[in-house]
């Protein structure tokens, strides 16, 4: 029987794969060039899962993706919250001091900056962290290293000389875990849930305002709002939420009820366990 594989963006060490291993360790971790591959590889049936990052407590929601979640056509099956640690890494044998140029993606030369001006490195920008340490492995130079999570240091044979350098040690990255399966088991009852859905309202005045208010009637905690273009039309009228709870919850299944009737399309995109990370602190 084979393990099962788990598609990702980006190359082999970066920390979508790093979330892959520490969640489905039994799994292959699949990487892709972009988004809506690894999509399609969960779609097509090449991938059983998908490890797709959606939002950073530093940097934001993640451009690309919002835009894929709701026409995906995948369903969420759970969420991991995973903290960010980025490593300072180069060929064997480089000290620190021979370091003039250090190359990462932007967001992680962004989150290291204190440790890059302390060293005085110039930065250079690469597509993806672990691609970063994949070229300096593929071109050893004395004079460079890269910023990349510790997986791509094993993988790539290249020395960490700096642990942990980011600047923000609460750096986390949520990650969706997406299926093709239009109908997966629910997860048990005694679990805390989260169900994610889409929506369009009405064209109607305040229409928004009142498809809401069931859900502060009905006791129900929304953690997530956000609003969406579609077919390039400057209307924001088709959103993307999130809510604790499960839809069979009497107070959800009534505030579900009321933003149905003012909606011209609702779906359910997923009901998963909540990571245990929320109720942390």
């Amino acid at each position: 029987m084979t393990k099962g594989r788990i598609a990702f963006q980006g190359e082999l060490g970066a920390n979508s794969h790093e979330a892959c291993v520490a969640a489905f360790p039994e799994m292959e971790p699949v990487p892709h060039a972009t988004f809506e591959e690894a999509f399609e590889a969960v779609k097509s049936g090449d991938c059983q899962l998908g490890m797709i990052p959606v939002e950073n407590s530093i940097a934001g929601r993640v451009a690309d993706v919002h835009h894929l979640l709701p026409s995906s056509g995948l369903k969420i099956v759970g969420e991991r919250f995973k903290p960010i640690h980025f490593q300072l890494m180069a060929n064997p044998g480089v000290k620190l001091e021979d370091l003039k140029t250090v190359a990462s993606m932007p967001i992680a030369l962004v989150q290291c900056r204190k440790t890059i001006r302390r060293l005085k490195l110039k930065t250079e920008a690469v597509g993806d962290t672990a691609l970063a340490a994949k070229l300096l492995a593929a071109q050893p130079d004395p004079t460079r290293a890269a910023i990349s999570p510790a997986l791509a240091a094993e993988l790539y044979g290249l020395e960490i000389l700096a642990r942990d350098i980011e600047d923000e040690h609460h750096n986390t990255t949520r990650f969706l875990v997406m299926t093709a399966d239009k109908n997966p088991p629910p997860p048990p009852f005694t679990t805390p849930c989260v169900t994610s859905f889409v929506f369009r309202v009405r064209n109607l005045p305040a229409a928004l305002y009142k498809a809401m208010g069931g859900f502060a009637t009905n006791g129900v905690n929304m953690t997530k709002l956000e609003s969406y273009m579609e077919n390039g039309a400057f209307t924001a009228t088709f959103f993307y939420a999130e809510v604790d709870g499960r839809p069979e919850d009497r107070g959800l299944a009534l505030a579900f009820e009321e933003l149905q009737f003012f909606s011209e399309q609702f779906a359910i995109m997923g009901v998963y366990p909540a990571d245990p990370f929320r109720s942390r602190g």
